[in-house]
């Protein structure tokens, strides 16, 4: 969708308006109420967080949502696991795949629109909940719900573009010259992301009923743990994954691999902080699960993507469980009663996010599948990591971090007595193979730093334009146009 002003300045509205109505948070906020109307009781509080909490599953413009749909166009799409689809029609969808993206790629723009509208929402609800008459208790949750909501977005745009424009209020200007704003140096982002999550550490271990599924402690402790691991900070790292596994809060992996995305079993115990879904809500919510196929899942015909490489279904063993979970070669379709089997030519498929339990198969379009963001078998990889990096070489608590991992996968424990470099490197690849279409591939090769990314991406001929400055994505250019303040990013 074009946007004709800085997204960062969308709805002004947030002095202007905010989206609420909203009763549980897999709602998604549908009218619109003036806003010194608005921010009087409670449930106004309450509405104000949801409407944060629908930037990750929906959009206001009823495109694709960012998790599960957008964000993965620039993680796995823009990674070395996957190229554009061959019959994908949008050529900027194409350029993601070919790394040949400019700033003004459509897809680039709009994963930095929803991430500044998602923080828009967030700012709102952190500056005017306060404000309130009513149990400071549930106030107080409720702003630090908002907080871990802005850090997570902000880890995003410092992650994608570098240094962004750190806006922690919702502007109460309509002056376009007032609304923009430079870049802020990626150390800043990552001060404020870092005293975001902290507030957040004090939100509740638990919630129940139809609270399940909102940021909790040990979301806001799992979370800073990433922020840590991104920036290298090691200790720092260990005290807050230390914090997510020992700290009482009863995470744990699924038996079956296959539990971590199906509907029945969301919000389950490996799921530290999922964007929630609900079934029969149509497009807006049912594409995260499509996503990873980029299209509609209609077995029968000849599906849209495949997989960047078939040397990338080869990364399993034959015995590795996550392998049938994440692709497919044959599907059996309850509509027909009929098993489709994919030519060699074509196959694999991702499979990940196909929900079984929905009949026929081709009506992905009303599945309720979460879109998990961080669970427990990440932390687990992440422990090992850093164990790994502090100790200067794996030890037991290295091994037994990666080896529980592996041992859910039936593939058994890492071969002991491995140097810290050759540890790193098992990690890493433990990371591709678990996570595969969760939105973490682009993140981990970046982070790695030296030409690793570069030289992941030229392993497929597809990719071979890649070079040093896809380690950042473009600012996009309808926001440099809107706001002479930005400046673009090397290379673009």
């Amino acid at each position: 969708m074009k946007q004709n002003i800085p997204h960062i300045t969308l709805i002004i509205a947030g002095a202007a308006l905010l989206f609420a109505s909203c009763n549980k948070l897999t709602e998604t906020p549908s009218s619109v109420i003036v806003a010194d109307q608005f921010y009087k009781t409670q449930s106004d509080a309450v509405s104000a967080v949801n409407a944060a909490y629908s930037s990750l599953n929906s959009d206001p413009a009823g495109d694709f949502p960012l998790y599960g749909r957008q964000l993965n166009l620039l993680t796995e799409n823009g990674s070395d696991n996957q190229i554009y689809s061959p019959s994908n029609t949008n050529p900027d969808v194409r350029a993601l795949g070919t790394e040949t993206y400019i700033s003004a790629n459509s897809r680039v723009q709009k994963v930095w629109q929803q991430l500044y509208y998602g923080i828009n929402r967030a700012n709102i609800a952190i500056d005017k909940i306060p404000a309130i008459q009513a149990d400071t208790v549930v106030l107080n949750r409720l702003v630090r719900e908002a907080k871990f909501l802005r850090g997570l977005l902000y880890f995003n745009l410092v992650r994608l573009y570098g240094a962004v424009p750190l806006i922690l209020h919702d502007p109460t200007s309509i002056q376009l010259k007032d609304l923009q704003q430079p870049r802020t140096p990626v150390d800043s982002v990552y001060l404020q992301i870092v005293a975001d999550l902290k507030d957040a550490t004090s939100l509740p271990k638990t919630y129940s009923g139809s609270d399940k599924g909102r940021a909790t402690s040990g979301a806001a402790h799992a979370l800073l743990a990433k922020v840590y691991v991104t920036r290298q900070q090691w200790p720092a790292a260990l005290t807050e994954l230390n914090q997510v596994i020992n700290g009482g809060y009863g995470y744990s992996l699924f038996t079956n691999y296959r539990d971590v995305f199906q509907k029945p079993t969301k919000n389950g115990v490996e799921h530290i902080f999922s964007a929630q879904f609900e079934s029969n809500l149509g497009a807006a919510n049912s594409v995260q699960n499509l996503s990873q196929s980029f299209s509609s899942f209609n077995p029968g015909t000849l599906p849209i993507d495949i997989p960047a490489d078939q040397n990338l279904v080869k990364l399993f063993s034959t015995n590795d469980t996550r392998r049938a979970v994440t692709f497919y070669s044959e599907v059996y379709n309850a509509a027909t009663g009929k098993t489709v089997v994919y030519s060699n030519a074509y196959t694999p498929y991702f499979n990940k996010f196909v929900d079984y339990s929905l009949t026929p198969l081709t009506t992905q379009s009303q599945s309720g599948i979460n879109y998990p963001i961080i669970r427990y078998a990440d932390i687990l990889l992440l422990y090992a990591e850093v164990r790994n990096e502090i100790d200067g070489a794996p030890l037991t608590d290295a091994y037994n971090a990666i080896d529980q991992v592996r041992n859910r996968a039936q593939i058994g424990g890492l071969t002991k007595g491995l140097s810290q470099s050759a540890f790193r490197d098992s990690v890493f690849l433990e990371r591709r193979k678990e996570f595969i279409q969760e939105g973490h591939r682009w993140f981990d090769l970046v982070r790695r730093g030296g030409t690793y990314l570069v030289d992941a991406l030229h392993t497929l001929p597809a990719k071979s334009a890649a070079s040093d400055k896809n380690k950042l994505y473009p600012i996009p250019l309808i926001e440099l146009q809107q706001n002479p303040k930005l400046t673009q990013n090397p290379g673009y």
